[in-house]
C-alpha cells in the first residue's frame, strides 16, 4: 500500500471511527456520569489556505485557524541583515505546501469569538501541522492566557527552533500579536473635527 492511500486510510478510518462514537448512546446523558470532553474529530477535509496560520474547507466554506500558533501577518516583513523579506507570506505558502492536494483531519478545540474552528490537524507528511510550522521557524508560540494554556511540546520546539535560529529565529521581527496592535493603533479612525471636508 502506497503512503498516501495509507495515511489517507487511517484518517479516513479515524473520522468515521469518531463520528458513530459521537451518535452512539452514552452513559454520560445521565445525571451525575462524568464523561471526558475529548476533541471534536472532523471529516478528512480539503483547504484553501487564507493566511499562516488559517484556511477554509472547500466544500462547506467553514474557516479553521491553527491552534496554539502565530505567524506573520500577510503583509508582515522581518529583515535578515539589511535585506528584508516577507515572513508572512513565507508562512502562507508554507500552509499552502503542506496542504494542497491532500487531505486534513482537524480535531476542533474549541470555536473562537470570530466563528473560526480552533484545530490542530494532521496531513500527509505532517503528524501535527501546526509543530512542524514551529519546528522550521515558519510559526510562533502564541501567549498562553487562562483561557488558553498552551500547548507543552510547542513550547519546547519553539527553544529548539531558536537555538538552531531557524526560519523567523535568523531574522529581526517583531512579534506577530505585536505587529497587528501597531498597525491597528496606527488606523484609528480620525476624530469628526479632524476629517478633512
Amino acid at each position: 500500500m502506497q503512503p498516501r492511500k495509507l495515511v489517507l486510510g487511517m484518517v479516513w478510518g479515524f473520522a468515521v471511527f469518531n463520528s458513530h462514537a459521537g451518535t452512539a448512546q452514552t452513559p454520560a446523558a445521565s445525571p451525575g456520569v462524568y464523561s471526558p470532553k475529548a476533541a471534536v474529530q472532523s471529516p478528512p477535509l480539503r483547504v484553501e489556505v487564507i493566511d499562516g496560520t488559517r484556511f477554509r474547507d472547500i466544500e462547506t466554506h467553514e474557516a479553521y485557524r491553527l491552534y496554539g500558533i502565530d505567524t506573520c501577518a500577510p503583509d508582515q516583513s522581518a529583515r535578515l541583515g539589511r535585506q528584508a523579506w516577507p515572513c508572512g507570506t513565507m508562512a502562507t505558502a508554507w500552509l499552502v505546501t503542506a496542504t494542497l492536494n491532500t487531505w486534513l483531519a482537524c480535531a476542533t478545540l474549541r470555536d473562537d469569538e470570530a466563528g473560526e474552528h480552533l484545530v490542530r490537524c494532521a496531513a500527509a507528511g505532517h503528524q501535527d501541522i501546526a509543530a512542524d510550522m514551529i519546528r522550521e521557524g515558519v510559526a510562533v508560540v502564541s501567549p498562553a492566557t487562562q483561557d488558553d494554556p498552551g500547548i507543552r511540546s510547542y513550547a519546547l520546539a519553539e527553544q529548539n527552533a531558536r537555538k538552531a535560529y531557524r526560519g523567523l529565529w535568523s531574522s529581526t521581527f517583531q512579534m506577530p500579536w505585536q505587529w497587528r496592535a501597531g498597525r491597528n493603533s496606527n488606523r484609528q479612525p480620525m476624530a469628526r473635527d479632524e476629517a478633512t471636508p
